[in-house]
């Protein structure tokens, strides 16, 4: 059972993370014409369009694409408690989608981070998805890299928003845990 409930989880994680992906996109105004951005806006449309005809964005934020990410959360609970014969209890479903959201996010952010890295070494610039995660990133590294410049070569900022995004991390939940649980 230990093996369905991993493959649930990933496939349920690696699609949440490609909808959050979505919602960054636009926040970063990213190039929506590159092929990792068309990537994203395709394994997402067939939902979106839809909702987004219903529920209109509220400032520059998509919320029919937040609001199918809140349901992809809660969606991983319902088949995880089908799985495992548990009971469903709404107010407890609904929480721990919005937990599972949260941490989902963070989540997606440490990897785009770590992904912009290991391109930077590999890549020096030439592949189109290192354009796309440098659109998403600059506005974490940019703020930082004021604070901290660049020390004998080393650009520190990565590993200090990488800090910092775990703390903040690990706040956030704890304050999530108390109220909701």
């Amino acid at each position: 059972m230990n093996a369905v409930n991993f493959l649930i989880d990933t496939v349920f994680d690696l699609y949440l993370m490609v909808v959050l992906l979505r919602v960054w996109l636009q926040l970063a105004r990213a190039d929506f014409y590159n092929p990792f951005s068309q990537f994203i806006v395709k394994a997402t449309q067939p939902v979106v369009a839809p909702l987004r005809r219903i529920i209109p964005p509220i400032g520059g934020l998509d919320t029919a694409t937040v609001l199918f990410a809140f349901v992809v959360a809660v969606a991983k609970i319902l088949v995880l408690s089908a799985v495992l014969n548990y009971g469903i209890n709404l107010p407890v479903v609904l929480a721990s989608g919005l937990f599972i959201l949260v941490t989902a996010i963070f989540k997606m952010l440490f990897w785009v981070l770590v992904i912009r890295a290991i391109l930077s070494w590999v890549s020096q610039g030439q592949h189109p998805v290192e354009a796309v995660m440098i659109q998403l990133t600059e506005p974490l590294l940019r703020p930082i890299r004021r604070i901290i410049p660049p020390l004998g070569g080393f650009d520190l900022s990565m590993l200090v928003v990488l800090l910092g995004l775990q703390f903040i991390e690990k706040l956030v939940t704890d304050i999530l845990a108390q109220i909701l649980g």
